[in-house]
């Protein structure tokens, strides 16, 4: 039977003195105290590794910054680990990493990396909404929580309240953009899963609406309206050419004189101002060329066609438009998207070429085969098809009341 290992005590430490060469002092349960010859002291545990079973020395810490007391329970939990089977220096050093990643991996920290890839393949106006919700929602709630502490219960109790609130596409579009950022962390080997991937079915679902909008038969009431709007002129021609032009609210309020070919009567969006990132081209007819000569004197020298009052080298506002309709009464029937929609709906009702439409429009083929190598825009077709659609709007507005040809404009 082996004989039961003598004990320190703090006296015994204390007088410890150096020699010429290093020494050792056992306490037993393999905690050491090492007198270096310099006269430093430093506890060790000894121990053999649990799998190679080879000696190892873990350093504790210094004497007397760790007291012997202290150095007796780090040696009981080290042990406890080697009797688990786990190497207890290996262990401190994961346990070091994972703090650190802890506070480097934090969710805004992860969410920024994620939003600078993200950013690239979205529109500008969206890439902002889409930051913006997260600064206004997650970020002051658990923004400096570790991405690997991140759990469905906490995102689920950080989404509740806006859910009571009834906004519940705000949840949804919350929900889906933090999956985005956990799975870029599984894939840069942050976390090994996303736990965010079922949280859907923890709230309501949101009734699925269309972007209000009035039928064709609105559109004189409509021309009529923004004829006697008591509104300014580059809102007023804003609202027209995104009506001719059938583009979204941000393409049109963001347009540039350079995009803009009057020679070959064609205004091209480049890709990264588009929803799918696809270069657009819209043929001019003589209506809309006729909205950027009202344009012209207002901003020609500028960059935007429709320069911001406020910061001219900016873009109009693109919810500038909206905010005119709810002025002019149609508050709930229509919003400046919708003159998209009322575009497509009286095409189609004409019968031109559903593949035209869709081009107009700047959608992408939801057949992903078909989408890949059907590349044409249908340039020169829809030429036509958009020469159509400016006189009809120019019928609709009984032929005096667009801005390019009245002479009667309550404009300020």
């Amino acid at each position: 039977m082996g004989t039961k290992a003598t004990r320190l005590n703090q006296k015994q430490i204390e007088n410890a003195k150096p020699k010429e060469k290093d020494y050792v002092l056992s306490d037993g349960d393999g905690l050491q105290l090492r007198i270096r010859k310099n006269g430093s002291r430093l506890w060790n545990f000894n121990y053999r590794h649990p799998i190679t079973k080879k000696r190892i020395n873990m350093g504790l810490g210094t004497f007397p910054e760790l007291p012997l007391a202290q150095a007796r329970k780090y040696t009981m939990s080290a042990r406890s680990l080697v009797a688990q089977g786990i190497d207890p220096k290996e262990f401190r050093e994961q346990q070091k990493i994972d703090k650190q990643n802890q506070n480097e991996h934090t969710l805004i920290n992860v969410s920024s990396e994620w939003f600078k890839l993200k950013k690239d393949t979205i529109s500008p106006d969206y890439a902002e909404d889409m930051w913006r919700s997260l600064e206004i929602h997650i970020f002051p709630h658990i923004a400096n929580k570790a991405i690997s502490k991140i759990t469905a219960p906490i995102v689920i109790t950080t989404l509740r309240p806006i859910e009571a609130k009834g906004n519940l596409e705000t949840v949804k579009r919350l929900a889906q953009r933090l999956n985005e950022i956990m799975n870029y962390a599984v894939n840069c080997g942050l976390i090994f899963s996303n736990p965010l991937s079922g949280i859907k079915a923890a709230f309501k679902k949101p009734n699925k609406k269309n972007m209000p909008s009035i039928l064709p038969n609105g559109l004189p009431e409509l021309m009529n309206a923004i004829a006697n709007a008591n509104i300014k002129r580059t809102t007023r021609c804003l609202i027209e050419w995104q009506l001719h032009t059938m583009t979204r609210p941000c393409e049109a309020a963001g347009a540039r004189w350079d995009e803009i070919d009057l020679n070959q009567k064609v205004w091209t969006i480049p890709a990264e101002r588009m929803k799918k990132k696809r270069e657009h081209r819209i043929p001019l007819t003589d209506h809309t060329v006729a909205l950027l000569e009202v344009m012209k004197p207002i901003s020609q020298q500028r960059e935007f066609v429709f320069p911001s009052d406020r910061s001219p080298l900016k873009p109009y506002n693109n919810q500038t438009a909206n905010m005119a309709l709810r002025r002019m009464g149609f508050e709930k029937r229509l919003v400046s998207h919708g003159l998209r929609s009322l575009a497509s709906t009286t095409l189609n009702e004409q019968g031109f070429d559903s593949d035209l439409i869709e081009a107009a429009l700047a959608h992408v083929d939801r057949n992903q085969v078909r989408s890949a190598y059907n590349r044409t825009d249908y340039l020169e077709r829809r030429i036509p098809m958009m020469v159509w659609w400016s006189e009809h709007i120019i019928k609709a507005s009984l032929g005096s009341l667009s801005i390019t040809g009245s002479k009667q404009l309550n404009i300020l």
